[in-house]
């Protein structure tokens, strides 16, 4: 069969390249085109064409929509006539809604069977998309234990089959990258994020001494870091080895978004940030949080449906709060424990492994009906 897969940034290619595998076991003959990155491309092998790369689409937040609306307009009108061109068994989307959901209406004006992998969080803002869901996807899989019940009550029809990372964390083959002890920074993977984090992470270095290890986002050049890490001695910049640095590290700072889920399953303290433009935090206070009731940002502590690690959030987000935050890790036992405890609860409630071959599985079947 032919799959024309679409992922927008690391962790949908992450995902991508792990769903890939388990196709190409299930499928051997399978075909792919993708927008995706390395994962997905060496999942795939001579099986696969990459069409656009993650790093060369991806976009975060109402400013960087707002800068790029020309670039995804040219992106979306090549990327629906290279799927007609091409004529797939099946367009399988991966998050990424903003771009994703457009490709559904026309996949679905145009008879092309749609699968959306990982879904929009209609949880937490634009329900109006539950509607398209049901109209436009002809299956949905989903990733999360919480979204079980809520797909269930909107009435989409969806496919649980467990979470990928898991297996991802599990069968990585982790080696330590320097001796003694060090903080992790993680300060997302796109420039927006990086450009935001970065000064504030610095200062958090500067007031507590000791040494660092920023893990640079595979989509990203050293110069994205290094001009803010300037000549400080006890900051380190390493790429490609972000599950290694989690494993590690005594504690590590991270951007919200898929990485601190990956550290709980890793099992290393942390202390999630994140901070944005006025505009973007606006929309996210009185849309999400407001509208939606959502507690959390961090999909580890919406898991557990508790605060199992801190979230400090825009102006809550200071040098000197990280500073505490993260001494009170390294001091406090039994605030450490509990986080830990925090961290198995959430590895139980995602389930067991084997996650993408389920879903290449199912998927599988749902062509062969």
């Amino acid at each position: 069969m032919k799959y024309y897969i679409i992922a927008g940034e690391a962790s949908g290619d992450l995902h991508g390249g792990n769903l890939i595998a388990g196709l190409r076991s299930r499928d051997p003959e399978s075909e792919f085109r993708f927008w995706g990155g390395s994962q997905m491309e060496n999942a795939a092998g001579p099986r696969g064409v990459k069409v656009r790369d993650y790093k060369d689409t991806a976009v975060m937040g109402l400013t960087d929509v707002l800068a790029k609306l020309n670039t995804i307009s040219s992106n979306l009108k090549f990327c629906k006539s290279d799927i007609l061109a091409w004529n797939p068994d099946a367009v399988i989307l991966i998050d990424y809604p903003g771009f994703n959901m457009k490709i559904a209406e026309f996949c679905h004006k145009n008879s092309v069977r749609v699968f959306y992998y990982i879904a929009p969080k209609t949880w937490a803002s634009r329900e109006g998309r539950n509607r398209r869901l049901r109209q436009w996807v002809d299956k949905l899989f989903i990733i999360f234990p919480f979204e079980i019940p809520y797909f269930t009550k909107v009435g989409v029809p969806f496919i649980y089959k467990g979470n990928p990372l898991v297996d991802a964390i599990d069968n990585h083959r982790y080696s330590r990258l320097m001796e003694g002890e060090y903080t992790a920074f993680l300060p997302g993977s796109r420039k927006g994020e990086i450009s935001r984090m970065m000064p504030l992470l610095m200062k958090v270095a500067d007031l507590r001494g000791g040494e660092y290890v920023v893990a640079g986002a595979p989509s990203r050049s050293p110069e994205d870091y290094l001009g803010f890490i300037g000549n400080r001695k006890n900051v380190h910049l390493v790429f490609g080895k972000t599950y290694d640095i989690l494993k590690y590290a005594g504690n590590a700072v991270i951007n919200s978004g898929t990485a601190s889920l990956e550290a709980a399953l890793i099992g290393t303290p942390q202390v999630v940030c994140w901070n944005t433009s006025a505009l973007t935090y606006w929309a996210a206070v009185n849309i999400l949080r407001v509208q939606n009731h959502i507690k959390y940002i961090s999909l580890g502590n919406l898991i557990d449906d508790s605060l199992v690690f801190r979230e400090l959030i825009q102006d809550d987000f200071t040098p000197e709060a990280v500073r505490d935050e993260l001494d009170r890790l390294s001091g406090d036992a039994s605030y450490r424990k509990s986080m830990l405890e925090g961290y198995a609860r959430i590895r139980e409630k995602l389930g067991g492994s084997g996650a993408s071959c389920k879903v290449a599985e199912a998927m599988i079947a749902e062509l062969e009906k």
